[in-house]
């Protein structure tokens, strides 16, 4: 049935401007998807999206390859997810902040501490949590493949050292389109708003924010380190990736195919963890070799418990019992 929506909305939309295009058929020789992701390629979703295509073209023998479109060439996570969704992008690494506007249960992912470390994250999104996802990714007319990662986020600003809650307290903070990030970061004092990705350096550099979070990797790959001065390492959230595949492109595959691409996707999410992580260690010293002032110890407990009277909205939201699930994984 929601094929068969999509199918119609599409017919629609293309009876509206008129313009129709022809479906591709189904194994078709020399055929190219799209994959769309919000970072250049030299970052963590580059290393993935690459490597992910490197082993579709492989499996397949060169009948299927990927074009890359990096940098939201197609649009932020959100447009991102919304084309899959449609079908008028085949594939997407999505990171999970972007996620929650388009999968609202995958907002419990964005609670800020709810990961102990690494290990935790990957027992969790690699276990059953992980895997139930893929019926939500359904139920909202995506094909998902595998968990990969964007990375920890870290805070960074322009104003000052962040070492203690006190000292973000008044900040202006951009946060990704998430209203867990909103809530968590209000807690703190911080005058919070959401922007999407790809307007984030401009509006850093002009000064409509102080600071902003992100992974290593994406500080670096964004440049934001040109606009922003103090890094703190506050490790307070794990941001997944997920390759998503629209429904119509996946369903033209034949089941081995199938295989290829899932196998893949795996591939491509090892590649993006092993990115981030090396990031994660050569990234801060070029960071700090290029300027930045560092601090490399927070109390986390502190910053947990100034965010805490979010907590209650977000078992309201989520459910006690998944939350509970994914802090006793691992």
């Amino acid at each position: 049935m929601m094929l068969h929506r999509r199918h119609i909305l599409l017919t629609g939309a293309a009876a509206a401007t008129g313009v129709f295009t022809t479906r591709r058929p189904a194994r078709a020789a020399g055929r190219t998807l799209r994959i769309g992701y919000i970072l250049p390629r030299q970052s963590q979703l580059g290393a993935g999206a690459t490597a992910f295509a490197e082993d579709v073209a492989k499996r397949t023998g060169g009948r299927i390859t990927l074009q890359q479109f990096p940098d939201a060439a197609l649009g932020g996570d959100v447009e991102l997810a919304k084309g899959v969704q449609l079908g008028s992008i085949d594939l997407a690494f999505i990171t999970g902040l972007g996620l929650s506007t388009v999968v609202p249960d995958a907002g419990v992912f964005n609670i800020p501490f709810l990961f102990r470390d690494l290990p935790h994250a990957y027992a969790v999104f690699d276990g059953p949590v992980g895997a139930s996802f893929s019926q939500r990714f359904a139920a909202k007319d995506m094909v998902m493949l595998a968990w990969g990662e964007n990375g920890l986020r870290h805070i960074t600003n322009a104003k000052r050292p962040v070492v203690t809650p006190d000292d973000i307290k008044g900040l202006k903070m951009r946060v990704p389109q998430s209203q867990v990030f909103v809530s968590a970061f209000q807690a703190l004092g911080v005058d919070v708003a959401s922007l999407p990705f790809p307007q984030l350096y401009e509006a850093l550099r002009s000064g409509k924010f102080d600071g902003q979070e992100n992974p290593i990797a994406t500080i670096q790959a964004a440049k934001f380190d040109q606009v922003q001065k103090f890094l703190t390492l506050s490790g307070h959230a794990y941001d997944p990736a997920v390759f998503v595949m629209a429904p119509d492109a996946f369903d033209e595959l034949s089941a081995e195919d199938k295989g290829h691409f899932a196998a893949a996707a795996k591939a491509g999410a090892a590649a993006s963890r092993r990115f981030a992580a090396e990031a994660a260690v050569a990234g801060i010293a070029a960071l700090q070799k290029g300027g930045m002032t560092v601090q490399r110890d927070i109390d986390r407990a502190k910053f947990a418990a100034a965010m805490a009277p979010a907590n209650a909205g977000f078992e309201k939201q989520f459910g006690k019992a998944l939350i509970e699930q994914i802090k006793q994984a691992g």
